[in-house]
Formats: C-alpha cells, structure tokens, sequence
C-alpha cells in the first residue's frame, strides 16, 4: 500500500522556467559587484517522531554537515522542512496545492504523483538543469533515472533502491523450542504454531500471549495477504486486477488470505485490537514486552538500533531469540511475497520554487561517492570501523543519536550498493548490533524468494488518481469488517463490502488497466 497523492493541482500552474534562476547573480552598486545574496533552499525531510533528546530532524550532525559542507561553500542556506512519516501525502498535498511546499518535495510512487503534478504545471521540468549541474546524479541514477520522466520529460528524480525485498517474518524461536516445535514451513503450520502459542503460553505471559502479532499497516497485511495468490498469474490478470497501490484485492487467492485472518482472530491467536493500530506502535510494543510469538515487519526494521525492537526484546526478556522465518505457502507451496521495484523515492521541485538550479546543485554533491558514503555511515572510527571493505557500524549512543536519521537525508539511495546481494546483504546486517547480524542476512535473503513484482504502468490510469485516496480506506474496511465479522457471516460481509468497493471507483480502475493493456499489447 504505497503512497498515493492526489493528482488535481490547477491552483500550482506557472511558469516552470523560474526555478532556473541559480543563487548566484551579482548585484551592481556604483558600477562594482556586490557579494551575492545567500539564498535558501528548502528541502523536505521526514519527521518520524524520533528525535533523540537534545536534537530535532531540522536541527542535527547531518544538517550542520549539510550546511558546512554544501551550503556555505555554495551561499546556499539549507532549510530542512519538517514532514510528518504517519501523515506525509496528506501533508505534501496541503503544501503543494496552497503553493507552500519546500523546493524539494519527494513521494514514493511515480504515476500517481509526478504525473498529476506535472499535468497541472506542477512540477519543474529538470532536464536542462540536470545536464547542466547534475554529472554525478545522472550516473549515480543512471539505471532509474528514466523512470522520473513523463511523456518523456523529466519531471521527477527516482531515487535508487539497492535492496528491493519488501518485508520480514519474524518467529521466537526461544518459544519453539520451549514447545518442541519446529520452524513452521506451511501456512497449516502457521496455524498449528499459533494455537500451541495461545493454549500453552510458552513466555509465561499470564493469559497476555498474543501468537500473531497483527496491525492495520502494510507490513502486517501484505506479507499474509500475497502468500495466498494462487499461482499461475496471467499478464493479463497481474495488470488489470491489481492496482497500483499494491492491493492484490481482486486476485484469486485474496479472499482465502482474509478468510485465514478471520479464523485467527476468531480464535483469539492474533491480535484483538488491530483495527486500532494504524502506525505498528501497539504491535512493537507488544513484541518487545515479550508478548507475541510471531509478527511480520519491514525488512530489517526489528534488529536496528533504532527502533531497537528485538534489542529492547531481549533487555525485557533475555533468553528471547527472534528470528526470521517464511512460512506462508500459496496453493503451489510458493512462499510469494511482494518485492520493491527498484527506485526509492521520487524528487520533485514545484514549479513555483525559484531554487531548481540550487536543488539540483545539492543532490548532485549528495551523489558524490565520498560524501554518500559518509552521510550513510558516519565517522569512521566513532560510528563505524572498515572490515573487509565494509562499514561495521560501532554501538554507542553517540553513534546513535548521530545516525538516527541519516538514510532520511540520503534522500537520492535507500541502501549502499556494494557490488552484489550478498555484500549489500552483510554491509545491512554490519549497521545492526552483531548479535542480530546473521538474522539480518537471513531476512534479506529470504525477502527475495518467490517474489512477485506489482505490475504497474509506465502511463497513468486516470482513475487511480480520481478514487484511490478513497479506495485505500475501503480496503482498510474489507480488512477490518471481515477479519472481525463472525465465521457465519464472512462470505456476506466480505463479498458486500467488495461490492461497494468496486462501485466507488474500483470497477472504474479495471475498466481502464484493460483498455491500458489491450493498447500496451498491441
């Protein structure tokens, strides 16, 4: 369920030739050139909440870095903007349509953003600016670069993603072991785990033991969700039946997904207050109290120092040992599961910004090798040590407090490419306390096992961007209904509230992905 934004801005058209003026130009005063003006640039950053005491997303070792290393040698001032993670397409909307957003604006899908953007005269076209200022980004972006283009105009920059598995499960093996159970295989033996977790409370919770621990997130419903898509998929069906936000909604097999989901909370193996946690908050929460025997998550989130979640774990309960694990199986014993495409987020600079040359500019020294690679490690010798020529991140608060936010200002790369999966894979497990290393190559290896990729057009579908910001909180009510609905009422809760999906812009969606298919074919 990716980011979708909303494609109506006639409030943003204007001449996209203004972002071209560099902060650079000369004032005269009595025929001699005065200093130029220090101009600004804005730039969006995440806030997700995180900030560790004594420091802010906008005011921070990454920002004075930015500032002392690019902004004063440019008289540039480099201005963060604060972006809210739970809430940013709501916010970027707001600040695009009010004429109010920083110079750099991101999102992490293309057709449903860079297009309606640039269609109203949104977007700042960046080709010019790009081959002028850009050298190191067009090759450090060279195999995503095109992506940003629309009808053959660049208006986005794609940023890259090194890693494009999606997810992790995760298992306490310390509770298999107590039961004398093995690493499940099967979605069957899922269910068959999640019941002895409930009827035997291997972690002496007291009657608190959550088996599956479950939220309202992508990660919680998607892994589940993707394992049951039966196999075999047409062209055909993965183009006009799934959507471009990632729902599998309308593949054979989703309905089963939901179906095992209301099983398990009927039974009480998952956890009952999942409608109410929309942002995984409750679920970490009950993880690292100990509390649940099984979950899924973004990949690598859980072993990162920060959230710290499977070391806070342990800390609570020290003989805890989570680990990866992936067992769900589609009709065909497939472990499917859905993977990144390989873009990260997409750059945008509004038209009304005067700061394209200067955004451009500061994205290009980003991509210098030197400096990535000091952005996304640190300070050798206090936030990390070389081995083997990978960074091994070193475990202090120090380190912490500096690195905590540092992959949201590598804005242009989600992960380091060290030459091949399996050096990206231990250089990702290196940044991870060692304890948890091996689990991280693991989740990565296995994050990339009968994966399926979303099958998304280069062209728009109009009707994505009329209904899909309605259509998310449909989905989220197919889930949440039909998961709690009682087993008798399943098939007439589930199907009615299909039947209203689809009225309100789903039948619209697979009417056009067809015709958008018969064209592409042809």
């Amino acid at each position: 369920m990716m980011l979708a934004v909303v494609a109506s801005f006639g409030l943003l058209a204007g001449c996209s030739q203004g972002g071209n003026e560099a902060g650079n130009s000369s004032a005269s005063t009595g025929g001699s050139a005065a200093k130029p003006e220090q101009v600004t640039l804005k730039v969006g950053i995440f806030d997700r909440g995180n900030s560790p005491a004594g420091v802010t997303v906008t005011d921070n070792y990454w920002t004075d870095y930015v500032q002392t290393n690019f902004g004063d040698p440019n008289n540039i001032k480099v201005e963060f903007v604060p972006i809210p993670r739970t809430d940013a397409t709501d916010k970027v909307n707001v600040m695009m349509s009010s004429g109010d957003a920083p110079d750099i604006v991101f999102a992490n899908t293309n057709v449903l953003t860079s297009y309606g953007y640039a269609k109203d005269g949104g977007l700042l076209a960046l080709d010019d600016l790009i081959n002028q200022y850009g050298p190191n980004l067009k090759k450090y972006l060279a195999p995503t670069l095109d992506r940003g283009k629309v009808e053959g105009v660049q208006y986005s920059i794609p940023g890259r993603r090194v890693n494009t598995g999606k997810y992790e499960n995760l298992i306490r093996q310390d509770w298999l072991d107590k039961l004398g159970l093995p690493m499940p295989k099967t979605t069957e033996e899922v269910y068959q785990t999640l019941k002895a977790f409930k009827e035997k409370d291997p972690g002496q919770t007291g009657g608190k033991v959550i088996p599956l621990g479950f939220s309202l997130t992508p990660a919680s419903i998607e892994p589940i969700v993707w394992s049951f898509i039966q196999d075999g998929l047409t062209d055909e069906q993965r183009y006009t039946l799934s959507e471009s936000m990632g729902y599998p909604l309308l593949l054979p097999g989703h309905k089963d997904a939901v179906e095992f989901l209301n099983k398990l909370y009927n039974e009480g193996l998952m956890s009952p207050d999942f409608a109410l946690d929309k942002d995984e908050k409750q679920v970490f929460q009950d993880v690292m109290t100990g509390k649940v025997g099984m979950y899924s998550d973004n990949l690598g989130n859980s072993y990162n120092a920060t959230p710290g979640i499977a070391k806070v774990l342990t800390q609570n309960v020290p003989d805890a040992k989570l680990v990866p694990v992936d067992p769900y199986t589609n009709n065909a014993g497939k472990h499917l599961k859905p993977e990144y495409d390989p873009t990260g987020f997409f750059l945008m600079v509004p038209a009304s910004s005067k700061r394209g040359a200067e955004a451009i500019k500061y994205l290009d020294w980003m991509a210098q090798p030197d400096v990535l690679f000091t952005l996304m490690n640190g300070v050798e010798g206090e936030d990390y040590t070389l081995e083997d020529g990978l960074p091994h991140r070193i475990e202090s608060d120090a380190t912490s407090k500096r690195m905590y936010n540092s992959s949201d200002i590598t804005m242009i790369t989600q992960g380091e490419d060290f030459g091949s999966d399996e050096k990206n894979w231990a250089a990702a497990a290196a940044a991870v306390p060692e304890e948890f290393q091996q689990y991280v190559k693991d989740a990565y290896k296995m994050s990339l096992t009968d994966t399926i990729n979303y099958a998304n057009f280069t062209t728009p579908i109009e009707a994505e961007n009329k209904y899909m910001p309605t259509l998310q909180d449909k989905y989220d009510e197919i889930i949440v209904k039909s998961v709690m609905a009682k087993p008798e009422a399943f098939n007439k809760t589930y199907d009615d509230l299909l039947k209203d999906y689809m009225a309100s812009g789903g039948d619209a969606i697979v009417k056009e992905r067809t015709e958008a298919f018969q064209a592409m074919k042809n």
